[in-house]
């Protein structure tokens, strides 16, 4: 049920609350300083998508044309550049496996909020103390956000982790993309006499205020997760103990802090659900980051098929508007590599409320400050099927092929096809592609042209690029297919496909029967592009 109040009534609810604990009886006190509107950078409007003109999901890609494996954390700005933070899924990390590896943090910068590129991973999280730290036989390491001290003029990282008594790890860098390096164990008023390695703190989110002084909002597991918010020390390298406690009543988790027109808000999960694919998110109100706050506000069931992520205030030509962002997880998958990003602007009242979400397949933001991105050019490009509308599959096994045709559009030598593809549930076998000449229907014929063998190991859970090298020779108007198979019977691999194709003749097809007899996909291509370089020489 949908709560609505006039503002009036929420500020009668924050004075009369009585259920919220003070972690310390230091008054707080606050002085808000005016920022000042200067010019900024020529702007830019933006199309994000979230899900396709049918309610369909469709993946995010960076530049280079791979899946965007950051997941669970948070979309920061610092000057005009836009980075996106996230667990990445792709080594294969899942939740209870205790020999599966951790994979770390990484980050994609942005000018336009469309184009994300592969800026890398915020620390190197291979060595054995972030292994023993973050792997299947603990609990994992979540939630990176990153905030930049004024006064320091260091970036300063959270991150969520299980393995002291905390339950965060704090690190600082001198840029927003890292190399981040890791600083003392943060000391936070709640639960600081718990055991460590255990469920004490959690999810979590950073804020800084108006006048600088920073904010951790997280989650008290002990008191089976109700919000705490905690202010930070000067260089928001650890608590103060100034806090307050039980904010929320419990089972909820993932919160949110942020302010808009001298009210502060906190969004978060309600209920909590781990990789849940659709539960609720509720928001409160105060005048101050240490409340009292009002009670919760339900806005949305399901947060658009995904849980409640980060909340992110986004600069725009006529005004500042509140990104919400919720993580569309993979039906509680215990490896979130194919978890997609619901992100769209909250909608306020005039009293201050925020609405009840709707929610958005696409929207336009015009940036105040920004600038058209693009794709990584591809050297020797002859044919693509592009990033727009790609869904992924995962059923290519023993029993299962498919194939993809393509007509040559230019003379020279066939040096690369790309293919992008992915791993799940521990295939035994290595991925083949193998590229045969093709018919009139753009199906496979004759004995293969050149087969290609990649192991298993080498290939990612989360969809990347795949490429091979025919390095034949190949004439304009040509017709060839290239097949995607395995000896697999145990996990699956998986390619990136879209339907919405007006060509009936697209040269998708699919084997049961062990490529015996490939039957035609109407309408569908696979995710792939291929590349031609030079003059036919002479066979």
């Amino acid at each position: 049920m949908i709560i609505k109040r006039k503002l009036s009534n929420i500020f009668f609810l924050l004075l009369s609350s009585l259920f919220i604990q003070v972690c310390a009886s230091t008054a707080y006190s606050q002085s808000k300083k005016t920022v000042a509107k200067g010019k900024t950078k020529t702007g830019y409007t933006s199309r994000l998508t979230n899900f396709n003109a049918t309610g369909e999901q469709v993946t995010r890609f960076s530049t280079l044309g791979e899946a965007i494996d950051a997941h669970d954390g948070e979309i920061a700005v610092f000057d005009g550049v836009y980075y996106l933070y996230g667990t990445s899924y792709g080594c294969g990390f899942q939740w209870g496996k205790k020999d599966a590896p951790f994979c770390g943090f990484k980050v994609y910068s942005s000018t336009d909020m469309v184009h994300w590129t592969d800026k890398g991973f915020l620390f190197d999280a291979k060595t054995p103390v972030w292994q023993s730290r973050c792997n299947g036989n603990t609990y994992g390491c979540f939630r990176p956000h990153v905030v930049f001290n004024k006064k320091t003029g260091l970036y300063v990282l959270w991150i969520n982790v299980y393995d002291n008594v905390s339950g965060f790890r704090v690190f600082t860098s001198k840029s927003p993309l890292g190399p981040f390096v890791e600083v003392a164990e943060p000391k936070l008023a709640v639960n600081s006499d718990a055991p460590a390695a255990g469920l004490n703190n959690g999810d979590h989110d950073t804020f800084v205020d108006q006048d600088g002084t920073g904010y951790l909002a997280f989650t008290d597991w002990r008191t089976k997760g109700t919000i705490v918010i905690e202010k930070l020390s000067d260089d928001y390298l650890t608590g103060t103990g100034e806090c307050v406690k039980s904010i929320t009543p419990g089972s909820t988790e993932a919160p949110s802090l942020f302010l808009r027109k001298g009210i502060y808000y906190l969004t978060y999960s309600d209920p909590n659900c781990g990789y849940c694919s659709g539960t609720g998110t509720s928001y409160r109100m105060a005048k101050s980051p240490l409340g009292p706050w009002s009670e919760g506000i339900h806005i949305s069931n399901n947060s658009c098929g995904g849980q409640p992520s980060f909340v992110s205030p986004i600069a725009l030509s006529s005004g500042t508007i509140f990104l919400y962002g919720s993580d569309l997880w993979n039906n509680a998958a215990k490896n979130e590599s194919l978890a997609n990003y619901y992100w769209a602007p909250l909608v306020f009242g005039e009293d201050g409320s925020i609405q009840p979400m709707v929610c958005q397949n696409d929207f336009e933001l015009a940036l105040a400050r920004g600038s058209a991105g693009k794709q990584e050019a591809i050297k020797d490009l002859d044919y693509t099927s592009g990033i727009k509308d790609f869904k992924w599959k995962e059923d290519i096994t023993d029993s299962l092929q498919r194939s993809q045709g393509f007509v040559v559009k230019r003379t020279g030598i066939l040096n690369g096809i790309s293919v992008t593809a992915f791993k799940n549930h521990y295939p035994d076998a290595a991925l083949n592609i193998e590229l045969y000449k093709a018919d009139a229907a753009l199906k496979p014929v004759g004995d293969a042209l050149s087969i290609y063998e990649i192991a298993a190991d080498n290939i990612s859970w989360s969809p990347v690029n795949l490429e091979i090298n025919p390095n034949i020779n190949v004439v304009a108007g040509q017709r060839y297919a290239f097949v995607i198979k395995t000896e697999s019977s145990v996990g699956n691999y998986g390619i990136l496909y879209k339907d919405d194709l007006k060509n009936v003749t697209s040269g998708t097809a699919v084997s049961i029967d062990k490529g015996s007899n490939f039957v035609p996909e109407k309408n569908r291509a696979l995710k792939f592009f291929t590349t031609i370089k030079g003059k036919k020489t002479n066979d």
